[in-house]
C-alpha cells in the first residue's frame, strides 16, 4: 500500500478536520501518500482529489466542519455511479479509502468495499445513532451548543414566566434531545423512538406552574412525531390551560457548527489514527468506533444492517427528576 484517500461525506460533525488531520499524519509517518476528495462522494465520482501533506493540516484541529467539504450524493445508490467512482480511484492509484461520516456514508462505504475497494469507516455524526460506536465525532459539541442554549433560555423563560418548547437536531434518534434535557434539567424530553401524547406535554407544562416553577423547558427531538413546531399548533387554541406563555426555540444547525469540544478533538484524532492502522494491518470494510472504553471495529455490513438502541431508562430517569 503506497496511496490513500480520505473524504468526509453526509451532515458536517464537529471533529471531522481534527479526523482528516490523524489520517494525514499518520499516513505519512507509516510511509503512505495521503490524499483528500474534495466534496464527499460527490467529489470522488467526480475525480476531486488533492494532496495532502503534513503542512495542508496544520491549525485546522480546532476548526469545525470540514475543509475537504461534504455533499449529498444521492446518484451514489445507484451501481453505475458507483463504477465511476471506482474507476476515479483506479485512475489515481488509490490504494486503499478512508470515509469519514455518519449512516449514509458508511452505507456508501460498504457498497464500494462490496465492489472490492480497500474501504475503512470512521464514526462521525452529532446524532450519535450509528452503530459500531457508543460515542461519535461531534456529539459532544453538538450536545454542549444544545445545552448552553437551554441554559440561556432559562435565564429568559424565568425572566418572564415562559415555557420554551426547544427543538434540537435528531431526525430518527434521540439521543441529543434526551441527554440535553437531562443535563439541562428539562421539565420533558420529546423523542422519536418515544409516542408522545401532546396532552402528556400540556399536563407536565401545567403541573410545573402549578408547583411554583418560574419556567418550564421541553426539549423536542425534530424528528419526533411531535416535533416543536406541531407541539406549538396543537397547543395554540389551549395556551390558557398551560400557565406559562409559551415560545418555540429551533437551534437547527447552529449544532454543527462552532469550534470541536476537546473531547471531539481526541475521539477524532484517536478514531482516524486508527483507521490508517487497519489500512496498514489489512482489515477492510470496517468502521473504527469507541466501544466501551476503547477503539474497536466493527463490519460495515453489521454497521448498515443493525440499528443502535437508545437506552430509554434515561428517559424514565429524566422524568423522575424534573419532578
Amino acid at each position: 500500500m503506497k496511496r490513500i484517500a480520505v473524504l468526509t461525506s453526509g451532515g458536517d460533525a464537529p471533529g471531522m478536520n481534527a479526523a482528516i488531520r490523524a489520517v494525514v499524519r499518520a499516513g505519512i509517518a507509516s510511509g503512505l501518500e495521503v490524499w483528500g476528495v474534495r466534496r464527499g462522494f460527490a467529489g470522488l465520482v467526480a475525480g476531486s482529489f488533492v494532496p495532502l501533506g503534513a503542512r495542508d493540516v496544520g491549525g485546522i484541529i480546532q476548526r469545525g466542519g470540514t475543509i475537504l467539504g461534504s455533499a449529498r450524493c444521492e446518484d451514489f445508490k445507484k451501481e453505475a455511479t458507483r463504477l465511476e467512482a471506482v474507476r476515479a480511484l483506479n485512475q489515481n492509484d488509490i490504494d486503499a479509502l478512508v470515509v469519514i461520516g455518519g449512516n449514509g456514508s458508511q452505507s456508501g462505504s460498504y457498497a464500494l468495499s462490496e465492489m472490492g475497494v480497500k474501504v475503512v469507516g470512521v464514526a462521525s455524526t452529532i446524532d450519535n445513532d450509528l452503530y459500531g460506536s457508543d460515542i461519535t465525532i461531534g456529539v459532544d459539541t453538538a450536545l454542549n451548543i444544545a445545552l448552553e442554549a437551554i441554559d440561556r433560555l432559562k435565564v429568559t423563560a424565568s425572566s418572564h414566566q415562559r415555557a420554551f418548547l426547544v427543538e434540537v437536531m435528531g431526525r430518527k434518534c434521540g439521543y441529543l434531545a434526551l441527554m440535553a434535557g437531562i443535563a439541562g434539567g428539562a421539565e420533558a424530553v420529546v423523542i422519536p423512538e418515544v409516542e408522545t401524547d401532546p396532552e402528556v406535554i400540556a399536563e407536565e407544562i401545567r403541573l410545573a406552574y402549578q408547583r411554583g416553577k418560574p419556567h418550564a423547558i421541553i426539549v423536542v427531538a425534530e424528528g419526533a412525531e411531535y416535533n416543536a413546531a406541531a407541539l406549538e399548533r396543537y397547543f395554540e387554541k389551549h395556551r390558557e390551560r398551560l400557565g406559562f406563555d409559551l415560545r418555540v426555540t429551533t437551534l437547527g444547525h447552529v449544532q454543527r457548527g462552532g469550534e470541536p469540544s476537546a473531547a471531539d478533538r481526541i475521539l477524532a484524532t484517536r478514531l482516524g489514527a486508527a483507521a490508517v492502522e487497519q489500512l496498514l494491518e489489512g482489515n477492510f470494510g470496517v468502521l473504527v468506533g469507541w466501544i466501551k472504553g476503547d477503539i474497536a471495529t466493527t463490519p460495515l455490513k453489521d454497521v448498515v444492517s443493525k440499528t443502535k438502541p437508545l437506552d430509554l431508562s434515561l428517559l424514565k430517569l429524566a422524568n423522575v427528576l424534573a419532578k
